[in-house]
């Protein structure tokens, strides 16, 4: 049994900034040839009034500066000029992405829908490990919330040759991924915060009162779950993680890839609206999921600033293919079932995912960005199995000749949804 205190946040995006992991790209915030817009303070980004109706997915290379209406003067064609990548000012280099478009995305990912992300910096994490199990322990403000992980192990894992990990809330299949070398964790996410308005568990317990969505709760139990491992379990290899769940939860991991990057590898299953399923299109499959009825149904998932976009869903300046365009570099693979009767599993083959690779393949990270579309219904946990292969890729470098281009029964992508796909800017 061993305890051990973090004071420190390592490799986080914290309340809108953002630390780069060593070797990765810090090159670039040393440029001063770049200069970048200014983003809005928190609290005072533009409202749904101050915003372009965009029938299609909105140019993540645009700045949000610039989409604002206030540009377009007396121009009748702003609008379409926004939509077809002919704005003014948009992001030219890579250099410029990652110093300037990547941190005002994640700014405005949590102004717009996840709440602001806590100032790990500001928090104490305790660990105490009992064979399987660590209970976790967090302090921030004279505020403790606690809670608890378990851990499977793969044969062979130790000190001396650590194995991968990938975090779950929810179950997921192990055995495949044990057999496979790759350790999985797992957390009561209902412990780290209810799936409710309930305001009940381990992060409310320290953040109540706060403006933030469940899912970012959630994500924030997967970041203290891996301090925890690292903490406490030399077993597992801290530079190799995944994070998955479905439905609701991979939202939630989604989240978590997002706002972490010691994550490696991002593992959405099945998880729609406020993942990786569209605000736009959202009636190509399943239930007709809507920025309305999710936000009806479950409230509680995202801030409030969202509910403003109610029946103005079309004015946001982002979509599901941003959000997963703001993990680039790092690795992110989608898992949607042709059988799923709830979550758009069509839209986000043939638009969100080929939108967002677009920004991959421009960031010369083409290989990190995967669609697995499966045969089967909502959650069905044979997922798990259809995206290991790649996650053996990114986890333990294993090749695999399986094609996670392929868009499956769906065909091809649906280009007209993201008309900048004919200006995405040239490389020098």
């Amino acid at each position: 049994m061993r305890t051990t205190t973090s004071l420190v946040a390592v490799g986080l995006f914290v309340g809108g900034a953002v630390s780069v992991p060593a070797g990765v790209y810090e090159q670039y915030w040393n440029n001063a040839s770049i200069e970048c817009p200014t983003v809005p303070a928190a609290g005072s980004f533009p409202t749904y009034q101050q915003l372009p109706d965009q029938s299609t997915m909105p140019d993540p290379f645009l700045y949000l500066k610039y989409t604002t209406t206030d540009n377009g003067g007396s121009s009748s064609t702003f609008a379409q000029d926004v939509m077809t990548g002919k704005g003014k000012n948009r992001v030219a280099t890579p250099d410029e992405w990652y110093k300037c478009r990547q941190p005002e995305l994640l700014q405005m990912l949590q102004e717009y829908q996840y709440g602001y992300y806590p100032d790990h910096s500001q928090e104490k994490v305790e660990a105490t490990r009992s064979g399987t199990t660590v209970q976790i322990s967090v302090t921030a403000g004279g505020k403790t919330g606690k809670f608890k992980a378990t851990f499977s192990l793969p044969t062979g894992a130790s000190k001396d040759k650590p194995a991968p990990v990938v975090i779950n809330i929810g179950g997921m299949q192990n055995a495949p991924y044990l057999s496979a070398g790759i350790a999985v964790a797992q957390f009561d996410y209902t412990s780290v915060a209810a799936d409710s308005n309930s305001k009940t568990g381990a992060f409310w317990d320290v953040y109540k009162g706060r403006d933030i969505g469940v899912l970012t709760a959630w994500a924030w139990g997967f970041h203290r779950t891996l301090d925890a491992l690292n903490m406490t379990v030399p077993e597992i290899n801290p530079n190799k993680v995944g994070v998955t769940g479905c439905s609701r939860l991979g939202k939630g991991a989604l989240a978590a890839g997002l706002f972490d990057t010691r994550i490696t590898v991002t593992m959405p299953m099945s998880s729609g609206v406020q993942g990786a399923g569209p605000y736009r299109y959202h009636a190509m499959s399943g239930q007709d999921e809507t920025l309305e009825n999710s936000k009806s149904g479950a409230g509680w998932w995202s801030d409030s600033t969202l509910g403003k976009f109610v029946n103005h869903a079309t004015n946001l300046p982002y979509d599901a293919h941003t959000i997963v365009a703001a993990l680039a570099p790092r690795a992110v693979v989608i898992d949607q079932g042709t059988g799923d009767s709830f979550t758009n599993s069509k839209a986000t083959a043939v638009i969100v995912y080929p939108a967002a690779k677009l920004v991959y393949d421009w960031l010369g990270a083409s290989d990190n960005i995967a669609m697995s579309v499966r045969s089967g219904a909502h959650c069905d946990m044979s997922g798990f199995s259809f995206v290991l292969p790649y996650v053996q890729k990114i986890l333990l470098g294993t090749p695999t000749t399986k094609d996670y281009n392929n868009l499956g029964t769906y065909g091809s992508p649906l280009t007209t949804a993201y008309p900048w796909n004919t200006a995405v800017p040239k490389k020098a």
